[in-house]
This record gives structure tokens, C-alpha cells and sequence, in this order.
């Protein structure tokens, strides 16, 4: 077992609008149920415990893209969503954000006398994490959020979050049961956040020596740095740009959603008829679902499928978010009942877009897409937490809006 990464974010503050709330709750149930159906609990642990991929879950989930605010909204959708189907998903999520946090180990030994599984066990797991990332890696952050999920068969990861009201920056820490060997000696398999310099990591392998000097009430060794985990840092910048986002591979959606008929391809029939913008979404989304690892370098990519709250890239097209759900629950649906072309079409979605991307060029137009989002948002129900979006009073002419 290991602490599996870490992530370095702007430390935002604010609620979820409940009309985005609501819709994160549905669609993230979907997303868990489609990962579980295909690639079973350990797959959907370990996905957890990735913070790039869970990074872009959030943003494709219409979160503002970069902010430490995806954390605890996105843990608090699934949680409210999977919790009525915890029996039979096999899957339980624990703890929260602040006083919820402190009650994650009773919520454990509670979930141990319904499944069977060792409870206090899983409990002393969390009280282990939590104290490593506050009291053994002293970085500067103090935790603030704790969510322990676990399978029914005891494989579990954490996802915790500390803030830093000084530098303005939150740090969530990502662990994986499957990757620990010890909970003080290089735990984690991720940290995301921005290099803080020098810190006082004790769980660093080097520092078997300064834990043996400490226990021994003598001088403790220099300082360690942290190192050896998976690190996703994030800018401050609250507007989408062309450096984070791969042109290449958003290009390739573009062009799969905006210039080919979805009957052009075998095995997409089952999704005809459905429109080039929810299109777009489906295939983001369907990436989420099936995409590898390596996929998910570019969390901000994942915001072309429903903008963000904050407006960036663009305002949350409402009714392109609500036919992705239906379509995903039909192909759940089908798929229980035995008939599993719906959900193979949007698996092939992002076959079809990751092929594409082989031969694929995208050209210097990226702000036009985003001006083309704003422009038409309107249009699919965009909205913010300004507002709902306006159509504009004129539009501008001579705007090439292809990335291809």
C-alpha cells in the first residue's frame, strides 16, 4: 500500500450551486456504475487514488477546473449519489469535509458491522493517513477534508485535502491500500500541489534515521524533501488556455463530434441522432470511463465537455449535461437488461477519438473554440453561478472556429 499522489491547487471558497450540484451527483453515479460494470472495484480504487484522473472527473463534471474546490464537492456528489446503492455497488465511501471528517473512523467501524469486513482496521488505516499528511509531512498544510472509500472485498484509498491560508494554495493527498507496505515509510502514491521548497517529511525512506533519533529524544537529522510520488500541479489562472490543454487530442473530439455522422461509424448506431455538442461530451466523458492512465495529463481538457461553474472555459451547457446523463443511465439501463450496444457505443466514442488523434493536426484557432462555447451557450442552457448565459447582441463575423 501507498500514498498514490498528491495535487497542488488554488485554494478556492464558495458552495456548489444546488442546479450543479444535483447534476454532478447523477452524472458521477453514472460514471461509477459504468466503471464498475466494466472494470470492477479494484479498477474503480485505483482510479481514485489517481489524482490526475481524478482532477479531470471534476472537471468534466462542470467544477471549476483548477481549484481545490473539485475535491470536496466532487467527494460530496459521489458520496451522496453511491451511498443508497452502497449494498449492492460493493463500494462505501466515508468521512468528508470538516466535523464529517472527524466521524470517517465511526462511519468505518459501522460499514465493518454491515459487511463483515475489519472495521477497525479500515478506522486505524484512516487515523493513520490523516496523521501522517498532518503531523509526519510537515508541509505546511493542514487537513481539512477526509474521504476513506472502500470495496467489499477491503481495498480502499483516501483522499484528504489540506489548506495553506498563507500561500492560498490547497494540497490534496491521494493513498492506495494496494501500493502500502507502511504507513511511515514513503506511504503515498500521489500528493498534488505546487513545490512548497524544504519541508520535514518523515516518511521519506531516507529518514529512518531521524525517526530512530527522534524516538531516542535526540537530534533530528536535516530536513527531507518529499519526493518519489505522482505530483499534479496546477496554475492559478482561473481562464482555460492553450498551454493546458492537448490540442491534439481535444481536436480529434472536435473533429469526431462536429464533422462526422455518428452512423458513419460502425458500432456508433445505437447513438444516432445524437447532436455534434452533447456529442463532444459524451466523448469527454466516455474517456473519463475508459480513457488509460496516460490520458489524463491535461485535467482542463476534461472542462470542453460542460464548461465550469465559474464560467471557464465557458458557461455549463445545462441540456447538454442532462441528455450525457440520460444516455449514460439508458446504456446502464440496456446493459442490465442484456443489451449492450448502448454502452459499447460511447466506449467506442473514445476508441474512435483516440485513433483519430494518430494522423491528427490542430491549427492555432483554440481561443476561437472558446469564443464559440461562450457565443453559443446560450443556446444548450448555458449557465454560472452568475447566472444563466444571454445570447449575444451581435456576432462577430469572420471567426474561424475549427481546431482542424
Amino acid at each position: 500500500m501507498k500514498r498514490s499522489g498528491a495535487a497542488d491547487l488554488p485554494l478556492h471558497y464558495g458552495a456548489v450551486p444546488p442546479w450543479l450540484a444535483e447534476r454532478m451527483a447523477k452524472l458521477g453515479l453514472a460514471i461509477t456504475e459504468s466503471i464498475l460494470t466494466e472494470y470492477g472495484h479494484a479498477e474503480m480504487i485505483r482510479r481514485l487514488s489517481d489524482p490526475f484522473w481524478f482532477q479531470c472527473l471534476g472537471a468534466v463534471m462542470g467544477m471549476d477546473w483548477h481549484s481545490s474546490g473539485i475535491t470536496t464537492s466532487v467527494m460530496g456528489a459521489l458520496k451522496k449519489a453511491i451511498q443508497p446503492h452502497s449494498h449492492s455497488f460493493g463500494l462505501y465511501i466515508a468521512g468528508g469535509k470538516g466535523k464529517h471528517s472527524r466521524r470517517t473512523p465511526e462511519e468505518l467501524i459501522n460499514i465493518g458491522y454491515r459487511t463483515g469486513l475489519d472495521g477497525q482496521l479500515l478506522a486505524s488505516s484512516s487515523r493513520m493517513s490523516a496523521k501522517v499528511d498532518n503531523t509526519a509531512v510537515q508541509d505546511g498544510f493542514q487537513l481539512y477534508v477526509h474521504n476513506f472509500i472502500v470495496d467489499s472485498k477491503g481495498h480502499w484509498a483516501v483522499i484528504q485535502q489540506g489548506m495553506n491560508p498563507g500561500s492560498k494554495l490547497a494540497r490534496r493527498y491521494h493513498w492506495h491500500s494496494e501500493q502500502l507496505s507502511s504507513f511511515t515509510e514513503m506511504p503515498h502514491s500521489a500528493v498534488c500541489g505546487i513545490n512548497q521548497g524544504l519541508i520535514l517529511n518523515l516518511t521519506d525512506v531516507h529518514a529512518a534515521e531521524t525517526k530512530e533519533k527522534i524516538v531516542q529524544l535526540t537530534k533530528e537529522d536535516p530536513v527531507k524533501l518529499l519526493r518519489g510520488i505522482r505530483h499534479l500541479r496546477l496554475p492559478v489562472h482561473h481562464d482555460v488556455r492553450e498551454k493546458d490543454v492537448d490540442l491534439k487530442r481535444l481536436g480529434a473530439i472536435l473533429w469526431l463530434a462536429q464533422e462526422q455522422s455518428v452512423s458513419d461509424f460502425d458500432g456508433l448506431l445505437a447513438l444516432k441522432g445524437l447532436g455534434p455538442r452533447t456529442l463532444q461530451s459524451l466523448t469527454l466523458v466516455s474517456e473519463v470511463i475508459h480513457g488509460t492512465p496516460s490520458r489524463f495529463s491535461d485535467p482542463a481538457r476534461f472542462a470542453f465537455a460542460h464548461g465550469g461553474k465559474d464560467g471557464h472555459p465557458f458557461p455549463v451547457p445545462v441540456r447538454v449535461y442532462d441528455e450525457t446523463i440520460d444516455i449514460l443511465q439508458k446504456s446502464i439501463r440496456q446493459a442490465r437488461l442484456g443489451d449492450p450496444d448502448k454502452a459499447k457505443a460511447v466506449k467506442n466514442l473514445y476508441d474512435f477519438a483516440a485513433r483519430a488523434e494518430k494522423d491528427f493536426l490542430p491549427n492555432e484557432k483554440f481561443d476561437a473554440l472558446i469564443e464559440k462555447e461562450r457565443t453559443e451557450s446560450w443556446k444548450y442552457g448555458g449557465r454560472n453561478v452568475f447566472g444563466l448565459a444571454q445570447p449575444p447582441k451581435q456576432r462577430a463575423k469572420g471567426v474561424q472556429l475549427k481546431l482542424f
